[in-house]
């Protein structure tokens, strides 16, 4: 299993509901307001959170951004 490492860390508690709050700590870092819209997605066991933010602003933020290890070659259609 691989375990990512982050300097912006943090456990968090599941919900009877099955709710998470994301840590202020976070939410700053990542600029998150209330209402805001996620894509969750799972991948090997590891749960990741992507913000929904205007397309606009996203424009160049991938640049020289290495997609090595984004997907599995498993993954490819032939």
């Amino acid at each position: 299993m691989k375990v990512y490492y982050s300097e912006h860390m943090e456990t968090v508690k599941v919900s009877p509901k099955y709710q998470v709050v994301i840590p202020k700590s976070i939410r700053k870092v990542l600029k998150i307001k209330p209402g805001e819209q996620m894509v969750i997605v799972e991948k090997d066991g590891i749960v990741r959170l992507i913000p929904i933010g205007d397309i606009r602003k996203t424009r160049g933020l991938a640049r020289g951004l290495s997609t090595k290890g984004l997907r599995d070659e498993s993954e490819r259609f032939d």
